[in-house]
């Protein structure tokens, strides 16, 4: 078993890249100013790194779990580029008024303010819980963080990198 490390958790659309709404086309994907380096940073520091992103977009028909998987395929290869990784990508395509039937759930686990991404992911890697942090656009984001008991900072914009130097010392 590895020594619990801290984990930072990152909301996608909004945090990691800019949301014009339902992102899920690489040429449509254009990082905040910061963001890979803060994910580098966070890596250097022994950090995990999890994305956590609700994607309605799967239920709703928009587009399919694949486009979601491929999208988060080239933004490993984005951060791998500037020495940053993911550890992993947590997705929730469920949603209360999915048009797809397999997707609609009354309230889903995953589905932020839900912390159920979240817990998966502490479940699943040894995360320090005390030393942990959220960051997300939303005041869901911020709640499923308070359900998981991960301190939560709100990010209103602006060079992610900046904005955790400013909240965070990383060591």
């Amino acid at each position: 078993m590895s020594i619990p490390r801290p984990a930072l958790f990152l909301d996608r659309d909004g945090v990691l890249n800019e949301d014009p709404g339902y992102v899920h086309r690489w040429e449509d994907f254009h990082w905040i100013p910061g963001a890979r380096e803060a994910v580098a940073a966070f890596n250097a520091a022994g950090w995990w790194v999890f994305v956590v992103t609700n994607q309605s977009g799967v239920g709703r028909g928009y587009y399919a779990e694949d486009d979601v998987i491929a999208l988060h395929a080239r933004m490993s290869e984005s951060l791998d580029e500037v020495g940053a990784r993911i550890d992993a990508y947590y997705y929730c395509p469920q949603h209360p008024d999915a048009q797809v039937d397999v997707y609609r759930h009354p309230d889903p686990p995953d589905r932020k303010p839900n912390p159920g991404m979240l817990l998966r992911a502490i479940s699943e890697w040894p995360v320090d819980l005390s030393r942990s942090l959220m960051v997300g656009d939303k005041d869901s984001d911020l709640q499923a963080a308070a359900r998981a008991g991960v301190r939560a900072l709100h990010f209103t914009g602006g060079n992610l990198a900046e904005f955790l130097k400013a909240e965070v010392v990383v060591a």
